[in-house]
């Protein structure tokens, strides 16, 4: 009896073994995505167990030097930062400083929602779990793109002026703004700053020697790759995200090496060290922040069979072929990353990329966390890609269709009084555009976010379109003038032309009046 349970347990850990992805394979996975998507540099890390399986670096950290990244080189780690934002309330929750629970205003009596209910009734969580009422992304123009002058103090003044697009705590928006209040509410309640926090609280311990809380705190930034987009069907480099107005919801800078050890503690309910003999944080809040705290719709169908997923505090949670499964992404202008967590496997995976296809840490991911999980291959790298490319093809095919049209009324928009549409526009929030014309051409600039400056062509009807000059933006925007009575135009809303315009451009959000 004793032999047929040895032999059966032997068989058991050979399938096991035979199940998991090898470093070979893991290689031939990374270099095919890198190909396939048109990623320049990679880097991947992988823990089982309490140890690192891999960490390692592909491709080049730039076109232009084509340095190769390994597995110390520094990548933004953007939205995977939102989970060391909700460790640190975590943490100063175990020390007694304040709760889940407790109304924001207790700590910032500034802080002003929609209207006066939500306001008072705003909690630490509420920050945290994307159920505010706002719509996507709602605000993200005060600190997207790069460059604007809009502060932390702006941003808490100026969400009163967002506007609802559901009813409070019913329905998962995602939002990046309130991490920022977080931010500020960990700075009130610990007289640290965000950074100060995280790199003395949670990276030191940790050792996360080379990483730092902002791009801009790095001690050295000799090892760290440069952001990429595809523009105009070539790869160009662009520059770097570098605001820290942003640094609480999406500012760390990191390695596989790095968040391998910040895996490993996550996996151990906060404890680490060589022997587990040190807590960042309590196992009961460990588990508060993997608890469901906002329900997102899914739909069950293999491999993964997923039944319930929603958001919890600083995590994405889903279940999984029977397993919970933590995630998170994130994604600053040219560079895309995605930690996934299992903790029943005690198996943690990190992809980090330097251009924004999000197809290609979905493809390393899928494909490694499928040879834990025995589910038969899948070529995720082939499956997204042409999705990717149909993606795109269709949101051209909408473009192409814009600027068709606009080409095609060029004569007409010669016949339009372009002096009518000049001035200024203010937005409560976003404070003012001008419209200025100049040598018979229209021209739109944004006075607090100066990298929002186009040429403006007339598309039809009283409706025209904005081309940025910043072409990797990819967000151009019809601009909508409304009249008055009089036929004079009175007020002016955006919004993006493409479906595929990255949701932080939310000009829809905007409600200009002209002054």
């Amino acid at each position: 009896m004793k032999c047929k349970l040895v032999v059966l347990l032997l068989l058991l850990l050979c399938l096991n073994l035979k199940a998991q992805i090898s470093e070979k394979q893991v290689d031939e996975l990374v270099e095919n995505t890198l190909k396939s998507f048109n990623v320049p540099g990679i880097a991947v890390a992988i823990v089982k167990d309490g140890k690192v399986v891999l960490a390692k670096g592909y491709g080049v950290k730039s076109i232009l030097t084509k340095e190769k990244v390994d597995a110390n080189t520094l990548f933004g780690i953007a939205s995977n930062s939102k989970a060391f934002t909700t460790a640190a309330l975590a943490m100063l929750i175990d020390e007694k400083k304040l709760n889940w629970d407790d109304k924001v205003i207790q700590y910032l009596p500034e802080f002003k929602m929609y209207n006066e209910y939500v306001t008072h009734e705003f909690t630490i969580r509420d920050l945290v779990t994307h159920r505010s009422g706002l719509g996507l992304g709602a605000g993200d123009l005060m600190i997207w793109p790069d460059g604007s002058d809009f502060k932390e103090n702006d941003i808490i003044r100026n969400l009163q002026h967002l506007k609802p697009v559901s009813a409070f705590r019913t329905k998962y928006d995602y939002d990046n703004l309130l991490y920022i209040v977080a931010g500020e509410v960990i700075h009130k309640v610990s007289g640290k700053s965000w950074c100060n926090f995280i790199e003395e609280r949670i990276m030191k311990p940790l050792e996360m020697n080379n990483s730092a809380a902002s791009y801009l705190r790095l001690k050295d930034s000799s090892n760290i790759i440069v952001p990429h987009v595809p523009t105009d069907g070539k790869l160009k480099v662009i520059s770097r995200y570098k605001n820290q107005t942003f640094d609480a919801a999406a500012g760390i800078y990191s390695s596989v090496n790095d968040l391998s050890k910040w895996m490993i503690m996550q996996l151990q309910n906060g404890k680490y060290g060589s022997e587990k003999q040190f807590q960042l944080f309590s196992k009961k809040e460990h588990n508060e922040m993997w608890s469901l705290q906002t329900i997102i719709p899914t739909n069950t169908k293999p491999p993964y069979n997923t039944h319930f997923s929603g958001y919890g505090l600083g995590w994405f949670l889903s279940d999984v072929k029977g397993y919970k499964q933590v995630t998170h992404t994130g994604g600053l202008e040219g560079i895309v990353t995605q930690t996934t967590l299992f903790p029943e496997l005690n198996l943690g995976i990190v992809v980090l990329t330097n251009q924004q296809s999000g197809a290609a840490f979905n493809s390393i991911t899928n494909t490694i966390k499928d040879s834990y999980l025995n589910i038969p291959y899948t070529n995720y790298v082939e499956m997204y890609s042409k999705r990717e490319k149909d993606n795109i093809a269709q949101a051209d095919k909408t473009t192409i269709e814009v600027w068709s049209t606009i080409t095609n009324n060029e004569k007409e928009s010669k016949k339009i009084d372009l002096k009518k549409f000049t001035g200024l526009y203010t937005d409560n929030w976003f404070g003012q555009v001008e419209l200025f014309e100049k040598k018979g051409k229209l021209y739109f600039k944004s006075i607090r976010s100066p990298q929002l400056a186009g040429e403006v062509y007339y598309y039809k009807d009283n409706t025209f379109a904005v081309k940025w000059y910043n072409r990797y933006f990819n967000a151009d925007a019809f601009l909508f003038f409304e009249m008055d009575k009089a036929g004079k135009v009175s007020k002016l809303k955006m919004q993006a032309i493409s479906e595929l315009t990255d949701f932080s451009y939310d000009f829809q959000d905007l409600d200009f009046v002209k002054n």
